[in-house]
């Protein structure tokens, strides 16, 4: 470990971040999904002398991003853009989903490409709950890319 640099020592903490859906930041609680995979294509030839196939990637696949956040009076920008789906017709923004250091500085940066809102889950009520109204926004995109 010694001549290690510090910054190197440590993972970073997930509790410090930073969202922005185009040009407005939300103050969200949890961000979740951000995953990607390759689909398997199986392939065997007929005259492979082997007898099993050899495995390909092929089409990329990414996961919808869930974003929970608190509820607050006159909040409705997040819904306001859901209203925006019309028939083939929706706003497509990019998402920025940023890791801080304890300065506030981006440290890891993930980049959601045209992405936009394809479902939102209201806050459950209960007579005897003493939790914060919380409310989830899932997003669809087309591409992620890490910086």
């Amino acid at each position: 470990m010694a001549g290690e640099s510090q910054d190197k020592v440590w993972p970073l903490p997930k509790f410090y971040f930073q969202v922005k859906i185009g040009d407005n930041e939300g103050a969200f609680q949890e961000v979740s999904g951000l995953d990607m995979e390759a689909q398997v294509i199986e392939y065997r030839h007929g005259n492979s002398p082997e007898f099993s196939t050899i495995k390909m990637p092929g089409i990329k696949k990414y996961s919808n991003v869930t974003l929970k956040k608190g509820v607050f009076k006159d909040d409705k920008s997040y819904w306001d853009w859901f209203n925006k789906i019309k028939m083939n017709t929706i706003e497509r923004l990019t998402v920025t989903i940023s890791l801080l250091d304890e300065g506030g500085a981006a440290v890891q940066t993930w980049t959601l490409k045209n992405a936009w809102p394809t479902k939102i889950t209201g806050t459950d009520m209960k007579s005897d709950g003493n939790e914060v109204a919380v409310e989830t926004l899932e997003i669809a995109h087309e591409g992620v890319t890490i910086g």
